[in-house]
């Protein structure tokens, strides 16, 4: 059977990530101010808000970083969990290494589509909506970055072709799979000799149900860290709205990715 995600002349597949080991729950309310924040970025599907589950996770964080920005004036974001780190610009918002954020499927709200941990957002309250009618007000972000792991893939195109379009499925184009587009896989080199494999995602004609919704894009970088382990670094944000982050930029922030040299990914068996 063809998968349904396939399309003509492009490669890959959406990715369906392993179940989490605490399974998250997306309706519930959080309490103080660091969840409360959280909770309000969210992303805007076809024709209803996609559930963002952004929670606190019990994993250690390891130890910080100890290398600077590679890009003078910005800030790094470090994955203890995967041993990755990254730069970002200084109007950037970063979060803590145990926030795991990601999108929720519109029919089930406790399935996770795709999430990524130690995300970073560019204009978080970029749009505000009650979509739903019920009172609560949510902010949406212009862009997102963050790193995941890819376990089960064979290779960086894989990791790369799963990651990329499902991120702009899951949020932006949710239920409607066949307006997402993607390139074939390149082979990319970092500013640190990180060598991996990265895929171009898009959304052409996303259903505009509200203000906040429409068109988004994703970038996902495929490598192995130190152990061995399978990563994706991964971008998605929306476009052809004014401020959209653009493609220089994402690739600018893509060149800084680097290996540090803790983590706490399992090293994969032969």
């Amino acid at each position: 059977m063809q998968n349904p995600y396939q399309q003509p002349n492009q490669p890959g597949a959406l990715y369906q990530p392993p179940p989490l080991q605490q399974p998250p729950e997306p309706r519930r309310k959080p309490t103080g101010r660091l969840m409360t924040a959280l909770t309000a970025l969210a992303a805007v599907a076809a024709t209803a808000v996609v559930t963002a589950v952004i929670m606190a996770r019990d994993e250690p964080e390891g130890p910080p970083d100890p290398s600077k920005p590679l890009i003078a004036g910005w800030k790094t974001v470090v994955n203890p969990k995967h041993g990755t780190a990254f730069d970002v610009p200084a109007d950037w918002e970063v979060l803590s290494p145990d926030v795991f954020s990601g999108h929720a499927d519109d029919k089930d709200p406790d399935k996770i589509l795709i999430g990524h941990t130690a995300p970073a957002f560019y204009k978080s309250e970029w749009c505000s909506i009650d979509a739903n009618g019920d009172g609560t007000v949510s902010d949406f972000p212009l862009g997102s970055v963050g790193t995941k792991g890819a376990e089960g893939a064979k290779d960086t195109t894989e990791v790369a072709e799963k990651n990329a379009p499902t991120w702009v499925y899951a949020a932006y184009t949710q239920p409607d799979k066949s307006v997402v587009k993607w390139d074939k896989p390149v082979e990319y080199t970092t500013k640190s000799g990180l060598k991996g494999t990265y895929v171009k995602a898009r959304s052409q004609g996303a259903a505009q149900p509200n203000r906040c919704a429409g068109d988004g894009q994703a970038i996902a970088f495929g490598f192995k860290n130190a152990e061995g382990a399978f990563v994706a670094w991964d971008f998605y944000g929306r476009t052809a709205v004014p401020g959209a982050v653009p493609d220089s930029l994402i690739m600018r922030i893509l060149s800084t990715v680097r290996l540090t040299p803790t983590s706490t990914t399992p090293t994969p068996t032969p």
